[in-house]
């Protein structure tokens, strides 16, 4: 089981890191084409149109996925037909009454966004919301089904879509608001190929329906603590695209310098900062179905295992990140976008990094065991932490507003999960934070060695050669540490090699 999860999860993460680098070069195709105003119109709607997806299918795909592990576990094979289509029945009915609204008397809710050319770009992303939604469902049902591989293909060839037809597009953009309304129609298009694509996957797969009418209700209650903590999730990123803005404004800025920031930050900024969530994002997703499994049919000890796993991997990627965004995060967003002010805020948000990892991974485990509620409740809180840092600090430190705002989401968030998790699952080895201490406190050295580094080396060698060889050095430390902390431990991955070429 132990290889299984690990060799899923691998492919998984494979597929996904070339989708996010995929996506990570889009993003600077864009902030070259349209500008970082542009960028800022094209995230201000994005984010509306974030929150109206969720609505609609924010939990469908996971709890699809859990509940096809149950009928599958319990021997009940038309329960599995009859969620799957309770999954379409109710992505439609949460998003197609909201397509139709919004697009035909949306011109009302102007007032929404900080700036009112947004608006044009909302309306035109409202065109794939039901395509997206219904994409999110068959996406749930190969989850369930441990089939990881298409779905993550199907991931890929989207994303593949919209970078070709963003880029042709986007040529010869006339203005910001041009640029941004080019770049989402590139997205409904790319919604339009995943739809149409999954849906054939589907039935070629042998995919089959039953009368939703005995899932529909267990699926909605099920899917709503989920769903509801990531339409809070959109609503407050839509309450920040709304308000960060207009707190910079009354800060002194001007309305496009504002959009412009924001911009830069949620454009420029995040999809770097949010890379670990490729990588945990994808172990997630392979441990979820086991750990549901496991947790139905009470395997405890296979159970506590995977947690620890999950826990163990997502610590160390997030140390391993942190040195390097430290040290080489102005680099990074000069060379990237061509952006001192991108550079600049990624070094401040690298300590974000471990809060957001453990995050991300614990929210996952505690609603695979159906502590849905309980994630919902630790979502608010931190989501309060970020709305007060965006209301009350720009006065103060302008943008970095929302960078404090996120670490402290991050860090009650994380802290809350993590107590709940021990209190939940007390068989947990007390002895794990002592292990892992010593890798968190090579953390600061690491990063400040590298920092220093990187600044011998650009006398040099440039900015770029300095980057590259400050990125290796640290990565050989970073390496150097887990092994000296027996967090990675080679004489084992030999020894189950040699055996495997033993045996062959």
């Amino acid at each position: 089981m132990k290889n299984t999860v690990y060799k899923n999860a691998s492919v998984v993460t494979g597929l996904s890191v070339a989708e996010r680098g995929l996506g990570f070069l889009y993003r600077i195709v864009l902030s070259r084409l349209i500008g970082a105003e542009g960028l800022g119109l094209y995230q201000v709607a994005l984010s509306l149109f974030s929150l109206f997806l969720t609505i609609g299918t924010g939990g469908l795909p996971i709890t699809l996925s859990r509940m096809l592990t149950k009928s599958k576990a319990e021997h009940r094979p038309n329960d599995g037909a009859a969620a799957t289509a309770a999954g379409f029945t109710l992505a439609l009915l949460l998003t197609l009454p909201f397509a139709i609204l919004l697009f035909l008397f949306g011109g009302k809710l102007g007032f929404l966004f900080s700036d009112e050319r947004a608006f044009r770009v909302f309306r035109i992303l409202l065109l794939g919301l039901c395509l997206s939604s219904v994409y999110a469902v068959v996406r749930g049902y190969f989850w369930g089904q441990k089939e990881f591989l298409l779905p993550s293909i199907l991931e890929i060839a989207e994303e593949s879509v919209m970078v070709i037809v963003g880029v042709v597009l986007l040529q010869n953009v006339s203005s910001p608001s041009s640029g941004a309304e080019k770049a989402a129609w590139a997205v409904v298009i790319s919604y339009l190929f995943s739809f149409t694509a999954s849906l054939v996957c589907f039935f070629v797969k042998g995919g089959k329906l039953a009368s939703p009418k005995s899932q529909l209700k267990p699926l909605f209650n099920a899917t709503m603590p989920i769903t509801s903590v990531r339409a809070s999730s959109s609503l407050v990123n839509s309450a920040v695209a709304v308000l960060l803005p207009l707190m910079l404004v009354r800060a002194g800025m001007r309305s496009g310098e504002a959009t412009a920031l924001f911009g830069i930050v949620s454009g420029m900024v995040l999809p770097l900062l949010f890379m670990p969530s490729t990588l945990i994002g994808s172990l997630s997703l392979v441990l979820v179905p086991e750990l549901a499994e496991d947790y139905y049919k009470h395997n405890h000890e296979r159970l506590i295992k995977n947690i620890e796993r999950g826990l163990k991997f997502a610590f160390l990627v997030a140390c391993a990140l942190i040195p390097i965004f430290f040290a080489l995060g102005k680099e990074i967003g000069q060379l990237a976008f061509s952006n001192e002010t991108a550079g600049e805020l990624l070094v401040a948000s690298a300590v974000i990094l471990l809060p957001m990892s453990l995050t991300m991974i614990s929210t996952s485990m505690l609603n695979s065991m159906g502590f849905e509620k309980q994630t919902f409740l630790f979502y608010f809180l931190g989501a309060a932490a970020l709305l007060v840092s965006v209301l009350l600090l720009p006065a103060i430190c302008g943008i970095y507003a929302y960078v404090i705002g996120l670490g402290a989401s991050f860090t009650v968030t994380a802290v809350c999960n993590l107590v709940f998790l021990r209190k939940c699952c007390p068989y947990f080895e007390r002895s794990a934070l002592r292990r892992f201490l010593p890798v968190l406190l090579s953390v600061v050295p690491l990063s400040v060695l590298g920092q220093l580094f990187s600044l011998v080396l650009d006398n040099f060698l440039g900015a770029f050669g300095a980057a590259a060889v400050t990125c290796i050095v640290l990565a050989m430390g970073i390496l150097g540490v887990f092994v000296w902390t027996k967090q990675i431990e080679f004489r084992a991955v030999f020894s189950k090699f040699r055996h495997k070429k033993g045996q062959k």
